[in-house]
């Protein structure tokens, strides 16, 4: 009698489901490919778990990338509650009110600027906004019909949000809130961070259809169609990106470039002149180090600032760097 299968060697409980797991995964077979997934894999949960690790330690992470724009009513009553507190404390003391129980700054640009809310000049809200218009403009033109609040020069209400927005620029339906100060430098850093992913997304689109062009049909059909889509958001975001590098060159906003002939204060100024800019260096620099916790409230330029900026440049502004 012949004994068959006394040296066969014994299988693992894992065998079968590591051999069910190789037929449905061929790569798995190659010890270089097995190698590279591995690699990729922990990759990928090293990411996950950085970032989940920051979400679970910073709970208002999700908050602060939502950030929204200044409101017209919050510095108004920032301001307001300024004032009640300096005359509670001075009303306590006779000594006078020091800069961190009651006083206010508001960044006011021009003549008046730097004025500082505090002490016995502490000024209303009215009396504040009044300062930054040309004398003789009634209050109706400034005053907001559906807030009621006095608006400064560049404010407008979001018909959206239902609230006044200081430097208004646009309402942007991706994000759910308005763009205006206080998130417009976060907005134009977006708009880089998605050219910049879009274009390196298509160029892997291209190298994949340069090495593939002779794979099967479907799959460089779905590779075209998505590539198309994907171009056309690019120059979307590019044009995008550009347009509003424009408006911080210039400090402008979409509002006041696209709506120049409905704004009342705006009318009588060259279209060519843009009454707010102060050169790029410092547009550029107010815009990306501007602090958010300052007011930044601009008052209208005078008839002679507005002709000044209106003179047409000649070689010795170009030489003296006249634009910045």
């Amino acid at each position: 009698m012949t004994i068959v299968g006394i040296c066969r060697p014994m299988r693992s409980p894992w065998d079968q489901p590591m051999d069910r797991c190789l037929r449905f995964f061929p790569c798995l077979i190659d010890p270089a490919r097995r190698s590279a997934l591995c690699v990729k894999l922990v990759l990928v949960t090293v990411h996950l778990v950085y970032i989940g690790v920051l979400f679970l330690i910073d709970g208002d992470l999700i908050e602060k990338t939502k950030k929204e724009p200044i409101y017209v009513l919050d510095a108004m009553m920032t301001v307001t509650e300024r004032n009640v507190l300096y005359r509670k404390t001075s009303e306590a003391s006779n000594l006078p009110a020091s800069s961190k129980n009651g006083s206010f700054v508001v960044a006011v640009e021009g003549t008046q600027a730097g004025k500082n809310i505090s002490g016995n000049n502490t000024p209303t809200w009215s009396k504040l906004v009044a300062d930054l218009y040309p004398m003789g403009t009634t209050i109706r033109t400034w005053t907001c019909s559906y807030c009621n609040v006095e608006q400064p020069p560049r404010s407008k209400h979001c018909h959206d949000c239902d609230k006044c927005v200081l430097q208004f620029d646009h309402h942007c339906v991706w994000l759910g809130n308005c763009i205006g100060q206080g998130n417009h430098c976060r907005f134009w850093w977006y708009l880089c961070e998605e050219t910049a992913l879009s274009l390196w997304t298509g160029i892997l689109y291209i190298s994949y259809l340069k090495d593939h062009i002779k794979s099967a049909w479907w799959r460089d059909a779905i590779m075209i169609v998505l590539l198309i889509t994907l171009s056309i958001s690019l120059i979307f975001l590019l044009l995008l990106l550009l347009f509003h590098s424009y408006l911080i060159l210039t400090n402008q906003t979409t509002y006041e470039l696209v709506r120049r002939r409905r704004i009342p204060y705006l009318r009588g100024i060259p279209e060519r002149v843009h009454p707010f800019s102060k050169g790029v260096s410092r547009n550029v620099y107010n815009f990306c180090c501007g602090s958010s916790s300052v007011y930044n409230m601009e008052r209208l330029p005078t008839p002679q600032e507005t002709e000044e900026k209106s003179r047409p440049y000649t070689c010795l502004d170009v030489v003296t760097c006249r634009c910045c």
